[in-house]
């Protein structure tokens, strides 16, 4: 398996969305492994938090399959059991997908689920964080989370606990004037509050246009 390597901010293929959002928060460098090409796509953000209800979760699993057989590319952590899941649904498909670990790449374990896809050039994996990053925290992920909407061109919340992290990052998405999306329902009526779009499984249009 080939290196990771890093691209700084000022280098062609460096996002530029990430100096006009974040600032002089934006990661001065960026590790990559895979094919980097698929930065020039539109991606899709998603996120749950770590509970999640059951009819939402249903309702995910569906826009997971949804997005796959769309070709959508999607962005993310993956980290929670709902995301993971979700990962699992696309990894099944062909479209690309930019996976974003709340660690450094260096020295990381590459999951086997992730090797086919990677030689097949339909992979990327980003981190903004220095070798001596070896393990996840609360305040990587946080800032990873960032990184991954920033580059986003949309978001996808699937639930995000009232008072949670989560939540707290939806208004900061939703202060940048990003698109947000949500499932609807009691549960996240929230997010809705605040300015999520409601989405339904159905309707993935809405996040290819």
């Amino acid at each position: 398996m080939q290196a990771p390597s890093w691209i700084h901010r000022g280098d062609p293929a460096y996002p530029p969305v990430l100096s006009s959002l974040l600032g002089n928060d934006a990661p001065p460098r960026i590790a990559v492994l895979g094919d980097l090409t698929i930065l020039d796509q539109q991606s899709l953000a998603l996120f749950c938090s770590v509970k999640c209800p059951g009819n939402l979760i249903l309702q995910t699993y569906d826009l997971a399959q949804r997005l796959r057989q769309s070709g959508v590319t999607v962005i993310g952590g993956f980290h929670s059991p709902m995301e993971q899941e979700c990962l699992t649904i696309l990894l099944r498909g062909t479209q690309p997908v930019i996976v974003c670990p709340a660690r450094s790449l260096s020295g990381m374990r590459i999951p086997a689920a992730y090797k086919q896809p990677l030689e097949q050039g339909r992979m990327l994996l980003l981190s903004p964080f220095a070798d001596k990053e070896r393990r996840a925290t609360v305040e990587t992920a946080i800032l990873r989370n960032r990184l991954v909407a920033a580059v986003a061109g949309a978001i996808f919340v699937a639930h995000a606990e009232p008072q949670s992290k989560t939540e707290r990052f939806c208004c900061e998405v939703l202060a940048w004037q990003k698109p947000l999306y949500t499932l609807a329902g009691h549960a996240n009526g929230h997010l809705l509050t605040m300015g999520a779009t409601p989405l339904r499984p159905d309707n993935v249009s809405l996040l290819v246009r």
